[in-house]
């Protein structure tokens, strides 16, 4: 029995070294994979920034050129609607001025009328015949 005992006593020295190496063997192991590891990690890390911005700034560019589209579209649209305002005021001025034609003494009646209402001046500019400017031309 003191055999067994004493074979015991010598295995526990070399279970604890066992578990100092194996110990040691794994922090070395990781250690080095940490050292070989961490720059392949910088470097994938860097590069899925990389294109995450390139992904963002694609993103932006195509939401710049749709609203210059946009702007542009609407620019041609106020242009079309100012060009059809601009035909329909010169046409209502042709239909006026049409009907005014030969019609001096409506003209007259309007302008005396406005008179009438007050709050307007009248400036009279001294001409030789001494007649008002608008007159001026007839005589």
């Amino acid at each position: 029995m003191s055999y067994s005992s004493n074979n015991d006593r010598n295995d526990r020295p070399l279970i604890g070294t066992t578990a100092l190496i194996v110990s040691i063997s794994v922090l070395t192991v990781m250690i080095g994979g940490c050292a070989f590891g961490y720059p392949k990690y910088k470097v994938w890390s860097a590069q899925m920034e990389g294109e995450a911005e390139l992904a963002q700034a694609e993103g932006n560019r195509r939401i710049a050129v749709l609203e210059a589209e946009s702007k542009l579209d609407a620019a041609k649209s106020l242009a079309a609607a100012e060009v059809e305002r601009a035909r329909g005021v010169a046409e209502a001025n042709a239909i006026i001025g049409e009907s005014l034609k030969g019609n001096e003494s409506y003209l007259r009646y309007l302008w005396i009328e406005n008179l009438d209402k007050g709050g307007n001046s009248v400036i009279y500019i001294p001409t030789e015949a001494g007649l008002p400017v608008l007159e001026a031309g007839k005589r």
